[in-house]
């Protein structure tokens, strides 16, 4: 059955329309992404086997819009960029809707403000908040993209930025695309260099954090490492 053939109370559209998003399960919602089915299934049906083929819905916001097209007769292009939209908009919510003089106190508040721009990536990417003197954020910026498990972390550029920036604090937050928040040596060592590097030109060096789509962690720095 087509969904256009449903009684009108049962389709997705309206019900969302009568009873509100919160009424729809998640390959209804997927659906009125979708906006049409595939020959022999209904959009419903083909959002239940998309989120099927890339092993549930939060594989499914991971998957880049290239990996989606094609993934399955009837996802195109098209479908397949408005479903990545979708859920690019909802990683954007949440810094969109924090006090944008929020202040960092402390690691957790280092890692709240970077985990927006580090959720549901496939490759690693270093991020550095900028603050002022009391430590209120004055910037975010993405300062590399690597790939799968590897620091990319250049002590003088990042400085450079903070400079640039003028800031004088910042710290500065990385992803592991593993899932696995737990340092690397790599890790240490970039911390330990960084705050070198801060001391050495008369920066505030607030934190270095390890951020996944579920979890946190400090980065320590590694004993006895200096500024190279």
């Amino acid at each position: 059955m087509r969904i256009a053939d449903l009684p009108a109370a049962d389709r997705p559209r309206e019900r969302l329309m009568s009873r509100g998003a919160e009424a729809l399960s998640d390959r209804e919602l997927l659906a009125l992404l979708l906006g049409s089915g595939a020959e022999g299934c209904d959009a419903v049906e083909l959002a239940g086997q998309l989120i099927t083929r890339h092993g549930g819905l939060y594989e499914l916001s991971r998957a880049d819009a290239h990996e989606l097209a094609g993934s399955l007769p009837g996802i195109g292009p098209a479908k397949a960029a408005r479903v990545a939209a979708a859920f690019q908009l909802a990683r954007r919510v949440a810094p969109a809707s924090r006090d944008p003089r929020q202040r960092i106190r402390g690691s957790a508040d280092l890692a709240a403000v970077a985990a927006p721009l580090l959720a549901g990536l496939r490759h690693e990417r270093v991020v550095v908040i900028i603050c002022n003197s009391a430590g209120v954020v004055l910037r975010t910026a993405t300062l590399t993209e690597g790939v799968v498990d590897r620091s990319l972390l250049p002590v003088r550029d990042v400085l450079a930025l903070v400079l640039a920036a003028g800031g004088t604090a910042f710290g500065v937050a990385h992803n592991h695309p593993s899932g696995r928040a737990e340092p690397s040596e790599p890790d240490r060592l970039a911390t330990a260099r960084l705050s070198a590097g801060a001391a050495a030109v008369g920066l505030k060096f607030l934190d270095h954090v390890v951020v996944t789509d579920r979890e946190w962690r400090r980065v320590d720095p590694a004993v006895g490492v200096g500024y190279s």
